[in-house]
Formats: C-alpha cells, sequence, structure tokens
C-alpha cells in the first residue's frame, strides 16, 4: 500500500459520515427512476384499462363466437370450423370479398390522384389558398349519415339530378338520363356509391397532401426550374420523392378503410340491388343483427381482422425493406 493510498483509507475510515453518504446519493436517482415509470403508468393505466375493456375483450370475445353457433341471446354451442368452412363455401362472402377488392383498387387510383393533383395545382396558388383549402375539406367535416342520405335524394330516379336534366330537353342528355337509376342498377350501383364516397373522401386526401407539400425545402423548385424543368418534372421528380411518406402512410389507410367501409354503402344500397354492392362489412352486419347468426357474423370479422393484419404487416416489411422513411 502506498502512503497515498494509506492516507486515503485513514481519511475514510475516519469520517463515517462520508462513507455512507454515497449509498444514499446513489439511492435517490433509483427512487425519482422509480417515482417517473410509477407516475407514467397512473396516466397510461386509464388508457389501458379502456382499451381492455373496448377492444381486447370484445375482440377475444370474437375469436371465441367464431367457433360457436351463438345467436345472441342462447348459450353458444361449440361447432369447430363450421362457421369458417360455411363462410369459405359462400357466395355472398366471395361477391363482398371481390366488391372490397374493387373499391380498394378504386379508392387508390382515383382519390388518391385526385388528392395528388389538387393539392400540387393549389400549393402553387399564392393567394386564397386558405380559402379553397376549407371549401375542399367542407365534405370531409359533414356527417356520413346525412351526406348520404342527401345523395340517395340526388340519385333517385324518379326526383333526383338525372330526373331534372332528363327534363331540359336537350336530346342526348335526355336520351342518356331517361331511364338511368344509379343505385338500382346492378352495373351502377357499386360505381355509384364509390362516387359519392370520393366526393367526401379527396377532400380530405388533398389537405394532407398539401401541408406536406408545405414542409418540401423551396430550394429544390428552385434548383430544378434553374436546370429547365417544368410543372410536371418537379411534380414527378421533387414532390412525389419528398412527400413519400405520406404518400405511403395514406394508402396504407387506404387499404384499410376500403376493408372496414359500410356507412355509405348501408345508407345508400344497404348491400343491394342483388347484392352488388354488398362488402364484407354489409355481410357481417346483415348476418349479425337481421340473421342473428353472431357466431357466423364473428368469423366474418375474423376474416377482415386477418386482411387488416396482413396489410399492416405487408406495410412494414416494404418499408423496412425499400426504406421508405429515408
Amino acid at each position: 500500500m502506498t502512503p497515498r493510498t494509506a492516507t486515503t483509507g485513514t481519511a475514510l475510515a475516519a469520517d463515517p459520515v462520508r462513507r455512507g453518504a454515497r449509498p444514499a446519493l446513489r439511492g435517490r436517482p433509483l427512487g425519482a427512476r422509480r417515482q417517473r415509470r410509477l407516475l407514467a403508468w397512473v396516466f397510461v393505466a386509464p388508457l389501458l384499462i379502456v382499451n381492455l375493456l373496448v377492444i381486447t375483450g370484445p375482440g377475444l370475445a370474437s375469436v371465441y363466437y367464431s367457433f360457436t353457433d351463438w345467436d345472441g341471446l342462447s348459450t353458444p354451442g361449440f361447432v369447430g370450423l363450421a362457421n369458417y368452412a360455411e363462410m369459405l363455401g359462400s357466395g355472398a362472402v366471395r361477391d363482398a370479398l371481390v366488391h372490397n377488392l374493387l373499391w380498394t383498387l378504386f379508392f387508390l387510383v382515383v382519390p388518391m390522384s385526385m388528392g395528388l393533383v389538387g393539392a400540387f395545382l393549389l400549393s402553387r396558388l399564392r393567394r386564397n389558398q386558405a380559402f379553397f383549402r376549407v371549401l375542399y375539406f367542407i365534405p370531409y367535416v359533414l356527417a356520413t349519415v346525412v351526406s348520404a342520405a342527401v345523395w340517395r335524394q340526388l340519385l333517385d330516379p324518379d326526383g333526383g339530378v338525372g330526373a331534372a336534366l332528363s327534363t331540359l330537353g336537350i336530346p342526348f342528355v335526355s336520351d342518356l338520363l331517361a331511364d338511368v337509376n344509379f343505385l338500382g342498377n346492378p352495373s351502377l350501383a357499386l360505381g355509384s356509391v364509390a362516387f359519392v364516397n370520393t366526393w367526401q373522401w379527396w377532400g380530405f386526401l388533398l389537405v394532407i397532401f398539401l401541408a406536406s407539400m408545405q414542409s418540401v425545402d423551396p430550394a429544390l423548385y428552385e434548383a430544378v426550374r434553374l436546370d429547365g424543368a417544368g410543372p410536371v418534372r418537379e411534380f414527378w421528380h421533387i414532390t412525389l420523392p419528398m412527400i413519400r411518406p405520406t404518400l405511403v402512410f395514406l394508402g396504407l389507410m387506404t387499404i384499410i378503410w376500403s376493408f372496414l367501409v359500410f356507412d355509405y354503402v348501408y345508407v345508400l344500397t344497404q348491400g343491394g340491388p342483388a347484392g352488388s354492392t354488398d362488402v364484407l362489412s354489409t355481410v357481417l352486419y346483415r348476418e349479425a343483427f337481421e340473421n342473428q347468426r353472431h357466431g357466423y357474423a364473428s368469423a366474418v370479422a375474423m376474416l377482415l381482422s386477418v386482411i387488416s393484419a396482413a396489410t399492416v404487416l405487408g406495410y412494414l416489411a416494404l418499408r423496412r425493406r425499400l426504406r421508405w422513411d429515408i
């Protein structure tokens, strides 16, 4: 032992207060961390309880009921995979799934393109931009049931827009709209419902895309303009790459919401005529609340959950592989 070490050891031995202070100092940060964790759990606990009661609990119950013949009132009886076998062999479910796929494809192309182009054109305005932004966003804030009911009256073949235009005496328009029933024709019904939903939805996409475009560095546009680029090249080479995270996220949410669509379809057509506008949600609703087959409806709900989960997992895998966040 060197003299310096011996002196230090003697000083520590002679100062018991100093030796005992170190554990106390080390204990204070640990206690503060525990208090912070406890406080965080206190704030998070109400949300976890609500999530458990409203989402997790009913979700697990749906998994259980999908293996039963429960009618909503009597004691459920276990039937194994019978509901899933019936669902996979059901023509109504197969047609509804095809309609969901067509709906998803339509909304990934038409409203997304309208929102992108509209936002880009609006971003080039120097005046009255806020006015147009509010104007396009108004349909989205309207209650879905109210706007769907208004459009049902507008598309009524007896007193709607088509009937009014057919009385104008314009030969082409009168002949075209004389016998058109947008919601009663199986060939037009699904497209008509999608058109009404687009009327409300595309303004929301426009506002979100516009907000993302306004965060792009203006120096990038100035650089490509110096190289002689026009608006199309600006949009393709600058705007789209810079708003890619927003574009991909809204594409993901559009897919999920397209498979969960219910309100416009039910209010306008209730799945008709002849099932031409049926989607998985309307099949689920009809089986559960009209046919009192809650067990079978739970199996359809599981199909929707699997599709949504596969969509999210596919998105996460592509984002990691293609580095969409960079």
